[in-house]
């Protein structure tokens, strides 16, 4: 099983975000990331989607998309054609005991400290979502209290814009 990021440009309407995820459910594709926001024109949304799946799979739904009415373009991306991030928050118990020891943690991370009080910290980190889990997984020897993190965005190195294939 492979993993895919597809940004999908689309008509800012009512009701396309829905249509786009129930094109994955039909496809039994399960989300793991997912992020959408108007783009430099408020005429269009930008969907970004990660998922799982099979690449012949993946093509049929890519194929499936382009017949939605309000979908204009589609970009898949790959680590060497793309500029990727992600964006996590997360809040850890503040114990005197530990509380060199995570901000410690954090800076090697380069996580920002955005919230401290004598019970938690709250740390802003943006990276790859391989970095983040790094992170997630090296504070687990810690309390965490809380996290959310926003899944991948992504744009094409170069010149190219997703909206250079418009299908309209």
């Amino acid at each position: 099983m492979n993993r895919y990021t597809i940004a999908v440009l689309v008509r800012n309407q009512f009701g396309v975000l829905n249509r786009v995820t129930s094109m994955f459910r039909r496809r039994q594709f399960n989300i793991s990331a997912l992020s959408v926001s108007e783009t430099e024109s408020n005429e269009y949304s930008r969907i970004t989607v990660t998922f799982d799946g099979e690449d012949i799979a993946k093509q049929q739904l890519v194929n499936q998309l382009y017949k939605l009415p309000d979908v204009c373009s589609i970009k898949e991306f790959g680590a060497n054609d793309s500029v990727s991030c992600e964006l996590l928050l997360i809040k850890v118990q503040n114990e005197p005991s530990t509380r060199e020891e995570i901000r410690a943690a954090a800076s090697a991370f380069n996580a920002d400290i955005v919230d401290y009080s004598k019970d938690s910290m709250v740390f802003r980190l943006t990276d790859s979502s391989r970095r983040i889990d790094e992170f997630i997984n090296f504070m687990r020897d810690y309390t965490i209290l809380e996290i959310c993190r926003t899944g991948s965005v992504s744009l094409e190195k170069g010149r190219t814009t997703i909206r250079q294939i418009i299908n309209l």
